[in-house]
C-alpha cells in the first residue's frame, strides 16, 4: 500500500459516480459488449415470440445497455438480468451484475435473495429448454440429464460470480480499513511529533532556568565576597597594610574559584551543544521523549559533581573571613545524601549567606543544619545590621532572584521552603528536604 485513504479519495476524478475515468470507460465497454450480445440474442427471441426482428434487436440492445449503471444500481442490473432470463438473453449481464452485487456494500440478505432468484430463474429456464430439446429429438440422453444439466448450468452461471464478488468486496473493505488505520496512525504520529516538540521546548526552558540558577549561585556568592573584601581592602589599605595584603589574596582566591566554576559550567554547555548537534539526525519523537525524560530527572548528575555538605565549613569560613560573624551548628548523625540533595542544601546556605552580605553586612548570622531520620533541615538566620546603611557600604546589587531560585530547588526535590523577616529585625531562611 503506497497511498493512504485520504490520498485515494483525493484521486477520484471520474465523471458522475465513477471514481476514475478508466472505470467509466471500462463500464461503457462492458455495456457495449452486453448490448451487442443481447441484440444478437434478441433475433432468436423475436422469431420464437413471433415479433419483428428489429423489435427484438432494439429490446436486446436496451436491456444489455443497463450494465452501464452496475456500480450505482447493481440491484437494477440483476433484476433486469433475471427478467430477460426466460428469453435466453443477457448472460454477460447476469454474470457481471451478480459479481458487482456481491462485491457491493449491500446487506448479505439482499445479495442472497437476488442470487437465489437468479439461480432459480436459470434453473427453470434451463430445465424447460433441455426438456424441449429432448422432446424435439435433438437430445437422446436419459431423463436424468434434464435436472443434472439444469442444476449444473444454474450453479455455473450463479455461484462463481457471487463467490468472486464476495471475495473482492471483502478484500476491498480490508484495504479500506488498512488505509483508515494508516491515516489514523499518521495523525497520531503527527500529534506525537507536535507533543514531542512541546516537551523538547519545555525541557529547553527548564534547562535554561537551571543554568541561570546555577550561574546565579556561583557568580553571586563569589563576586559578593570579592566586593566585600575589596571594600575592606580599600578601607584598611593605608591603616593596616598586612590586612590589606590578606584581603587582596582572598579576593584573588575568590576570583580564581569563580573562574574555575564558570569554566566547568561552560564546558558542560559546550559538550551539551555537541551532543545536540550529533543527535540532529534522530527523529523528532525520540528527541522529544529523551529531552522530556532528561528534564524530569535531576540534571545535576549529568553535569558532574557539585558542591556537597562537607564543603559547608569552608563556605562559612569564607564568609567569616569577609567580616561576617557566623556560627555553624549541626544536629543529628552526620551522613551522606544523594548528590542533588547535598548540592541543594549547600546552595540554600550559600545563597542565604550571600543575601546577608548584600542586605545586612556585619549582622551576626546563625547557620543550623539538622540531620533527621527521613529529611535534612537547614536554617540561616541573621540579626539586624549593626549600623543603618551598612548593607549598602559595599555597593552590592540585588537581582531579586536568590529566594526564587532557592525555593525552586527545594520544591523540585519535594521539600518545603520558608523565608521572611524575624521579630528582631533580621531575616530567616528555612528549608526541609526529604532524604528518601
Amino acid at each position: 500500500m503506497t497511498s493512504t485513504g485520504e490520498e485515494t479519495a483525493a484521486e477520484r476524478r471520474g465523471p458522475l459516480w465513477w471514481p476514475r475515468w478508466r472505470s467509466a470507460a471500462f463500464d461503457w465497454s462492458l455495456a457495449a459488449v452486453s448490448a451487442v450480445e443481447c441484440a444478437a440474442e434478441g433475433v432468436a427471441f423475436a422469431r420464437d415470440a413471433g415479433i419483428p426482428e428489429a423489435v427484438g434487436i432494439v429490446f436486446g440492445w436496451l436491456a444489455g445497455s443497463v450494465l452501464v449503471v452496475r456500480r450505482q444500481w447493481p440491484i437494477a442490473v440483476v433484476l433486469v438480468a433475471i427478467a430477460i432470463t426466460p428469453a435466453q438473453m443477457g448472460f454477460l449481464m447476469g454474470l457481471v451484475g451478480l459479481y458487482t452485487l456481491a462485491a457491493s456494500e449491500l446487506p448479505r440478505r439482499i445479495i442472497a435473495s437476488l442470487a437465489g432468484m437468479q439461480l432459480l430463474g436459470t434453473l427453470i429456464v434451463t430445465f424447460v429448454r433441455v426438456r424441449q430439446s429432448m422432446d424435439a429429438g435433438r437430445l437422446t440422453i436419459g431423463d436424468w440429464f434434464i435436472p443434472f444439466a439444469a442444476l449444473v448450468m444454474s450453479l455455473g452461471l450463479t455461484a462463481p460470480p457471487v463467490l468472486l464478488g464476495l471475495y473482492v468486496g471483502q478484500r476491498r473493505r480490508l484495504m479500506e480499513s488498512l488505509r483508515e488505520r494508516a491515516d489514523s496512525l499518521e495523525r497520531e504520529l503527527q500529534l506525537l511529533a507536535e507533543r514531542a516538540e512541546e516537551r523538547a521546548e519545555w525541557a529547553r526552558g527548564e534547562e535554561r532556568t537551571r543554568i541561570a540558577r546555577e550561574m546565579h549561585d556561583v557568580v553571586a556568592h563569589r563576586v559578593s565576597l570579592m566586593v566585600v573584601h575589596a571594600a575592606a581592602l580599600q578601607a584598611v589599605a593605608r591603616k593596616d597594610p598586612e590586612k590589606a595584603v590578606r584581603n587582596a589574596a582572598l579576593v584573588g582566591d575568590m576570583g580564581r574559584q569563580a573562574l574555575t566554576e564558570l569554566r566547568e559550567m561552560l564546558g558542560v554547555l559546550r559538550s551539551g551543544g555537541e551532543r545536540e548537534r550529533a543527535a540532529a539526525s534522530v527523529p523528532l519523537v525520540a528527541v522529544g521523549v529523551a529531552a522530556a525524560a532528561a528534564a524530569s530527572r535531576a540534571v545535576v548528575e549529568q553535569h558532574g559533581e557539585g558542591p556537597c555538605l562537607e564543603e559547608l565549613e569552608e563556605l562559612i569560613g569564607q564568609s567569616a573571613a569577609a567580616g561576617m560573624v557566623v556560627e555553624l551548628s549541626v544536629e543529628g548523625e552526620v551522613r551522606s545524601y544523594a548528590g542533588e540533595i547535598e548540592q541543594t542544601a549547600y546552595r540554600v546556605v550559600q545563597e542565604a549567606l550571600t543575601n546577608v552580605h548584600k542586605h545586612a553586612a556585619g549582622a551576626k548570622t546563625q547557620v543550623r543544619l539538622a540531620h533527621r531520620v527521613a529529611e535534612i533541615a537547614m536554617q540561616v538566620e541573621n540579626g539586624p545590621p549593626p549600623e543603618v546603611g551598612a548593607a549598602g557600604s559595599a555597593g552590592l546589587p540585588s537581582g531579586g532572584n536568590g529566594l526564587v531560585g532557592m525555593k525552586e530547588r527545594v520544591v523540585a526535590l519535594g521539600g518545603v521552603f520558608v523565608s521572611g523577616p524575624t521579630e528582631a529585625g533580621g531575616f530567616r531562611v528555612s528549608a526541609v528536604i526529604p532524604s528518601v
